[in-house]
C-alpha cells in the first residue's frame, strides 16, 4: 500500500507536465492507496476527476497554482476536491458525485450539466453556470452554492438540482443573477439573495419559501460557509426574508391552454370544412369507423418475441468448458447449492481444481457486469464451493460401445468423463504413474490445494475404472487399439521440451522436467535461477524456484512477457526480474550469454519455452503438421476412427483441453447412435441487450455465494422476475407454467400494443421487439 499523503507536480524541469500525463499520475496514486493528494497546478485541464473510490475510503485532492479548464469533470462519489485559488471554466463538468470547494472565483460553465455531488464557490462565477444541471431520483441532487454572484444566461435548460447564490458582496450589486436567467429551465430550484432585474417568466416562476425549504436551506448554509472558511457569515446570511426561491414551470403552465382532441378536429375542423358537407365531401369516402390511437393486434407496428435461451449468456459464451454459469448462479439464488454444484460436474471432471484455482476465469473476463464498469461476479468462489460440494453424478447402463483413450491428462479424462456419463465404456491409456497428467505431475502444489485435486482424481477414478497406467505404447500396439475399439482419442498432451540451437544447450534443465521433479520433491537450484522463456510456466518454475532456496531469479525472453495473471503476480511476489528483448547465443556454466555479449549470471539455467507432442507412434494414418495432428471441426484426425484433443492438437488452456473433451465427446456419442454430430450454434447475447442499471455499482467485494448471485444479471436466460409483467401497461403479459420447474412468459396480442416496455425493462435481455410483418 502507498503512503496515504503524496504531493503530485504539475511542472518537472522547467517544463509543464501534459493534462493527460498528470491526470494518470492522479490515478495511479489513488490506486496504490494515496487518500490525501496536493497537486501543484500549472493549467492542467480535468484535474481530480473520475477517481474511482468507496465512500469509506474517501479522498481528498487539494489543489494549489492555477487549474485549468474542467477541473473535477466526471467526479464521482467519495472524491473531494479543494482548490486555493481562483478557477478556470467548466469547473465541475459532468460532475457524477464529488464535491468541490473553490477558495475564489469560477469560471464560465460551472457546474454544466452536473448530475451529482456539489460545487461550493466562494465567490462570484461566470456565465452559464449550472446549466443543463440534471437529477436521477435515486441519487442525492446536485447542489452549486455561491457567495457572491452568477453570469449571465444562469441556469439555462436547468432540469434538476439545486443552486444558491448567497448574493454577498457580488460582482454586479443590482443583479446578483445576471442577464436572461432560467432560459429553458424545466426542473430544479435556485435560492438567491439579492436584487435581479429579471427571470425568463415563460420557463420559470418565484414562490413562497415553506418552512421545510428554509429548514433545508438554514442547515445546508452552515455546512457550506464552513466549506469556504467563512462560518461567521451565517447570522448575516441566515435571515429569511432576504432570501427568493425560484422553481421551474410546469408544461401546463407553459402552454397555457390544453389540446385538441382529434375527434374535436375533425368535427369542427375536418368535416365542417372539408369533409362531408365540406369542400371534397364529395370525394371522401373514407371509412369514418373509430380506429383507436393506441393500437393491438396487426395493427400494431411492433411486437414483442420471448427469446429465452436463444443465446448464450457472455460467461458461458466465455467458457471453452461451456459450463452455464448463468444457470448456476441461478440455482445459487434459488438456495438449490447442490443442484448448482452438480450442474458442474456434467461438464467437467475438475469444477474446483480448473474452475476454482487454475483457471484465468475467462468467464470473469466476459462478465457483462465488467463491459458495464462493475465488479464481474466471482466464479472462482463458485469453483473452489465444488472442493466440499457435490455428489457423484448418476450413471447410465453402459452401452456395449468402448472408446480407447490415450492420455490420462485434463483432456483425456474430460473426454472419458463424457463418454461414462452418455454410457460408454472408456479406457484411458497414460504413460505416467498418476492420473491427471501436467495437473499432478508439474502444477506447483501452492497452486492448489492437495486434497482438493486429490478429491477430483479419485472422484474421476471411480467413474472410470479402466485405467491403465505406466502404458508406453509402440506403433503396433496403437494400431491394435484403434482396432479393437469403436472409437480412440488421442490426448497425450505436449510432454516433449523443445530445444534452443544454442551451444551448451544440454546445461539447461527443460522447465517440465524442473516442475515434475519439484512436485516429487526430487529438484534441486541453485541461488542464481535464469528461466529461458517468460511466460505462465516460466513464472511456475520462478516460484518453484524461490521455495528451493535461489535469491535471485531472473525470467528472459526475446518479446514481451506473455505471463499474466496470478502466476505472473505470484512469481514478482518473490522477487523474480523480468527482463526483454533477450536473445540467448549461449549457455555456460556461469550463466546465460546473450547476443550483446551480456552475461545474465545463473547457477542453473531453466528452459521454458514450450513442448511438443510426441507422435512417433502414430504411424502414416494421422496426419500432422509442425509436429500437431491436424483434427476437424468435432476433432476428428484423418483416420476416421481417431479423435485428437488438447495440447496435441494445439497449446492451450486447462479449460480448452477440458471443452475439447467435451465436444469430442459429443461428437463420438452421435456417431455411435447413427447420428450426425451438431454443434451448438447459438451466438453470443450482445450485451448492449441486458440492462445493468438495476444494480448498484458501488459493490466492490461479494462476501458469499448467496451475494454474489444476487448481483448476476443472467444474460440471455429469465430469471423469473416477473418485471415484463409489472411493468406492462395494458397487462397483455402472463407467466404461463409448464411441466416441473419450465414456464413461458406470453404476450396476448388482444392486449398488447407494441409499446416496447417488456423489452426495454428486462434486466436480461429476452425480451425483443421486433417490427410487426402480419400475413396478408
Amino acid at each position: 500500500m502507498a503512503q496515504e499523503s503524496v504531493t503530485i507536480h504539475g511542472i518537472e524541469n522547467g517544463h509543464r507536465v501534459q493534462s493527460r500525463i498528470l491526470e494518470e499520475r492522479i490515478q495511479r496514486a489513488v490506486t496504490q492507496g494515496a487518500r490525501e493528494l496536493t497537486v501543484e497546478a500549472y493549467g492542467q485541464h480535468g484535474i481530480g476527476g473520475r477517481l474511482f473510490v468507496s465512500r469509506e475510503e474517501p479522498v481528498t485532492v487539494r489543489i494549489t497554482g492555477s487549474p485549468g479548464q474542467r477541473t473535477g469533470s466526471m467526479g464521482f462519489p467519495g472524491t473531494r476536491i479543494v482548490i486555493d485559488a481562483p478557477t478556470s471554466d467548466d469547473i465541475g463538468w459532468l460532475n457524477a458525485g464529488a464535491e468541490i470547494v473553490v477558495l475564489g472565483n469560477a469560471g464560465n460553465g460551472a457546474a454544466n450539466a452536473m448530475a451529482q455531488g456539489k460545487v461550493l464557490v466562494a465567490g462570484n462565477i461566470g456565465s452559464r453556470g449550472m446549466t443543463m444541471t440534471k437529477r436521477n431520483p435515486k441519487y442525492s441532487a446536485p447542489e452549486m452554492w455561491v457567495l457572491g454572484s452568477v453570469g449571465d444566461y444562469f441556469a439555462e435548460f436547468m432540469a434538476g438540482g439545486t443552486a444558491v447564490v448567497c448574493g454577498f458582496e457580488p460582482q454586479d450589486a443590482e443583479n446578483v443573477l445576471g442577464y436572461r436567467p432560467c432560459v429553458g429551465m424545466v426542473g430544479g430550484q435556485i435560492f438567491f439573495r439579492g436584487p435581479h432585474r429579471g427571470i425568463s417568466l415563460a420557463d420559470a416562476k418565484l414562490v413562497p419559501i415553506d418552512d421545510e425549504a428554509f429548514a433545508w436551506l438554514a442547515e445546508n448554509l452552515r455546512g457550506y460557509l464552513q466549506a469556504i472558511g467563512r462560518p461567521k457569515l451565517y447570522d448575516t446570511l441566515a435571515v429569511r426574508d432576504d432570501w427568493q426561491l425560484i422553481v421551474a414551470r410546469s408544461p401546463f403552465e407553459k402552454t397555457g391552454k390544453k389540446r385538441r382532441s382529434l375527434s374535436d378536429f375533425r368535427q369542427h375542423v375536418w368535416d365542417a370544412e372539408l369533409g362531408r358537407g365540406g369542400l371534397i365531401g364529395d370525394l371522401d369516402d373514407s371509412d369514418r369507423s373509430p380506429i383507436p390511437l393506441i393500437v393491438n393486434g396487426e395493427l400494431r407496428r411492433f411486437v414483442p418475441v420471448w427469446e429465452n435461451r436463444k443465446y448464450l449468456s457472455p460467461c458461458q459464451a466465455s467458457c471453452p468448458t461451456g459450463i452455464p454459469v448463468q444457470e448456476r448462479w441461478q440455482l445459487v439464488r434459488d438456495g438449490l447449492m447442490d443442484e448448482a454444484m452438480d450442474l458442474a460436474l456434467a461438464y467437467t471432471p475438475f469444477p474446483a481444481t480448473v474452475c476454482g484455482y487454475l483457471c484465468p476465469n475467462l468467464c470473469m473476463q466476459g462478465c457483462t457486469r465488467s463491459v458495464g464498469n462493475l465488479k464481474p461476479l466471482d466464479t472462482a468462489m463458485l469453483g473452489k464451493a465444488n472442493a466440499s460440494a457435490g455428489k457423484m453424478p448418476t450413471l447410465p447402463p453402459l452401452s456395449g460401445k468402448r472408446v480407447a483413450v490415450i492420455g490420462g491428462g485434463p483432456a483425456g479424462m474430460s473426454v472419458a468423463w463424457q463418454l461414462r456419463l452418455a454410457g460408454h465404456e472408456a479406457v484411458i491409456y497414460d504413460l505416467e504413474e498418476k492420473l491427471g497428467g501436467k495437473i499432478t505431475q508439474a502444477i506447483p502444489s501452492t497452486r492448489i490445494p492437495a486434497e482438493v485435486l486429490d478429491a477430483e482424481v479419485k472422484r474421476a477414478q471411480e467413474i472410470l475404472p479402466h485405467i491403465q497406467l505406466k502404458q508406453a505404447l509402440s506403433t503396433d500396439e496403437f494400431a491394435q487399439i484403434v482396432t479393437d475399439f469403436d472409437f480412440t482419442v488421442l490426448a497425450i498432451g505436449a510432454n516433449k521440451p523443445r530445444v534452443l540451437p544454442v551451444p551448451g544447450k544440454e546445461l539447461a534443465v527443460p522447465a517440465l522436467t524442473f516442475l515434475k521433479a519439484a512436485k516429487k520433491g526430487t529438484a534441486t537450484a541453485g541461488k542464481r535461477v535464469v528461466i529461458i522463456g517468460a511466460g505462465n510456466v516460466g513464472c511456475d518454475v520462478a516460484t518453484e524456484a524461490a521455495r528451493l532456496g535461489a535469491e535471485s531469479i531472473t525470467l528472459i525472453d526475446i518479446q514481451k512477457p506473455a505471463a499474466f495473471g496470478k502466476e505472473k503476480k505470484d512469481a514478482e511476489a518473490v522477487g523474480a526480474v523480468f527482463k526483454w528483448p533477450c536473445f540467448t547465443k549461449e549457455i555456460t556454466k556461469d550463466g546465460v550469454v546473450l547476443q550483446s555479449g551480456e552475461l545474465v549470471p545463473a547457477d542453473t539455467v531453466i528452459l521454458s519455452v514450450g513442448d511438443v507432442p510426441d507422435v512417433e507412434f502414430l504411424g502414416d494414418t494421422i496426419a500432422t503438421e509442425r509436429g500437431h495432428v491436424t483434427v476437424s471441426e468435432i476433432y476428428q484426425t484423418t483416420n476416421p476412427k481417431v479423435f485428437a484433443i488438447g495440447d496435441i492438437v494445439k497449446p492451450g488452456l486447462l479449460t480448452q483441453a477440458i471443452g475439447m473433451g467435451r465436444d469430442a465427446a459429443r461428437a463420438i456419442g452421435d456417431m455411435l447412435a447413427g447420428k450426425r454430430p451438431v454443434e451448438d450454434t447459438r451466438k453470443m447475447i450482445d450485451y448492449k441487450r441486458t440492462k445493468l442499471e438495476y444494480f448498484d455499482p458501488r459493490i466492490m467485494e461479494f462476501n458469499d455465494l448467496t451475494s454474489c448471485a444476487s448481483q448476476c444479471s443472467s444474460c440471455g436466460a429469465c430469471r423469473d422476475c416477473g418485471l415484463c409483467e409489472t411493468i406492462c401497461p395494458t397487462g397483455a403479459i402472463s407467466r404461463r407454467q409448464g411441466e416441473g420447474k419450465e414456464f413461458e412468459m406470453v404476450s396476448d396480442p388482444e392486449k398488447c400494443i407494441g409499446c416496447g416496455f417488456c423489452g426495454n425493462a428486462c434486466p436480461c435481455g429476452v425480451w425483443t421487439i421486433v417490427e410487426n410483418t402480419p400475413l396478408a
